[in-house]
């Protein structure tokens, strides 16, 4: 096995590198997680895609690669620019917003379609919240599901 077979690092700038892109990639570490984040001053936009789905993709297939060769592989997560995590801090007060307005006029809201990484996200930041119940539903035409805020009962 080769040493870029088993290190995330020197796969993901192996694919990336293939592929053209000119990057530098700083391993970190983000709630007990790795990291990886891509520095590409001229391709970030390209490296992150439409509402994130290159970057998902990129993801998706590194980690494919590293659990093939080991089952047991640690899953890693891939960042450009800190993209994901600025992403995350929105979607987080996004959902706060939405609470208070469910708390406030004690009705329903429904947050726009989204895919399952950012509802999990929304899910997360409202967990806690002794007030507030969320639960994802089917939105007729897509992939995606919506996510309705409600008061508990």
């Amino acid at each position: 096995m080769t040493r870029s077979a088993q290190d995330p690092k020197a796969l993901l700038e192996s694919i990336l590198n293939n592929l053209g892109f000119e990057i530098t990639i700083e391993e970190k570490e983000k709630d007990g997680s790795k990291v990886l984040d891509l520095q590409a001053p001229d391709d970030s936009g390209r490296l992150i895609g439409r509402k994130g789905q290159t970057l998902f993709d990129l993801q998706y297939i590194l980690n494919r690669l590293l659990f093939q060769k080991d089952e047991n592989a640690e899953k890693v997560q891939i960042d450009v620019a800190g993209y994901r995590f600025d992403e995350q801090d929105k979607l987080a007060d996004k959902a706060k917003k939405a609470a208070e307005q469910v708390r406030r006029w004690g009705d329903i809201v429904e947050l726009e379609p989204m895919n399952s990484y950012d509802r999990r996200i929304i899910h997360n930041a409202l967990k806690d919240d002794p007030d507030i119940e969320t639960h994802s539903v089917e939105v007729d035409g897509t992939h995606d599901k919506a996510i309705i805020l409600r008061p508990k009962n």
